[in-house]
């Protein structure tokens, strides 16, 4: 309701099991470049890993401590990350920019997440919604400390404020988790235009209602515009119909 451009993006391609949301930040146009080369590059290296082989053509150090599809999300964020710099070194008018990604990559019954910044990944399971990723921000940071509420968190000033991004300088530290997956699982992956103006409470709601996922996800968004819409609001929504 408040911005004139969509400085996120999203990806979702139920063939590779991939699905994200990007915010971009830099104002102007950097934050819509910075998200679309994010999401770009992070789809081209997960399609073009899908039968890589770890000895021999993985594109960067392979981490044992993480699985081969956690490896395939860090160096599609690592390879994301120097896009950016390649772009930022070609235009001066993009140095600055940045982007959150939230991003999940599902095999069968296991989801493997991978996020920078205070996009999210939310659950739904048995009517209860869980956060499966913790925000990179100050304000999570206060409120971890004791210092901020959830409500203040959300109204606060510096809430926009991300601790950790994908920004063309040094390679990201994304959280790399895996989950396990249920039928009936809802998942809700979003932006920070969403989760920082409607509460927990009615996103759970919404996501409870057995609309189907389009519907569910125009209500999320129009939710989002009646609480003010400050921010760019984008969501994807999975419904796990088996896990197998």
């Amino acid at each position: 309701m408040r911005r004139e451009g969509n400085e996120d993006a999203y990806c979702v391609r139920a063939d590779l099991g991939l699905y994200l949301v990007a915010d971009g930040m830099g104002g102007h146009a950097a934050g819509e470049v910075a998200s679309r080369l994010a999401t770009e590059t992070i789809e081209g290296v997960i399609r073009d890993t899908r039968n890589a082989d770890v000895n021999s053509t993985w594109p960067m150090p392979f981490d044992t401590s993480l699985s081969i599809n956690g490896n395939r999300l860090k160096t599609a964020f690592h390879m994301a990350n120097r896009r950016l710099t390649s772009a930022m070194e070609g235009d001066e008018h993009l140095r600055g920019m940045a982007t959150t990604v939230a991003a999940m990559l599902i095999a069968g019954a296991k989801g493997t997440i991978a996020h920078v910044g205070d996009s999210r990944v939310y659950r739904l399971r048995g009517g209860e919604l869980s956060v499966l990723t913790e925000d990179h921000s100050w304000v999570n940071e206060q409120v971890r400390a004791g210092r901020l509420t959830d409500n203040d968190a959300r109204r606060h000033p510096w809430r926009n404020v991300v601790t950790r991004a994908i920004t063309g300088g040094d390679d990201p530290a994304p959280d790399v988790q895996e989950v396990q997956l249920a039928a009936g699982d809802r998942l809700l992956i979003c932006s920070d235009g969403l989760s920082s103006v409607v509460s927990p409470d009615e996103i759970q709601l919404l996501l409870a209602d057995g609309a189907p996922p389009e519907a569910t996800a125009a209500a999320l968004i129009d939710a989002a515009n009646e609480a003010g819409g400050p921010d760019n609001i984008t969501v994807v929504i999975i419904d796990v119909e088996s896990a197998a």
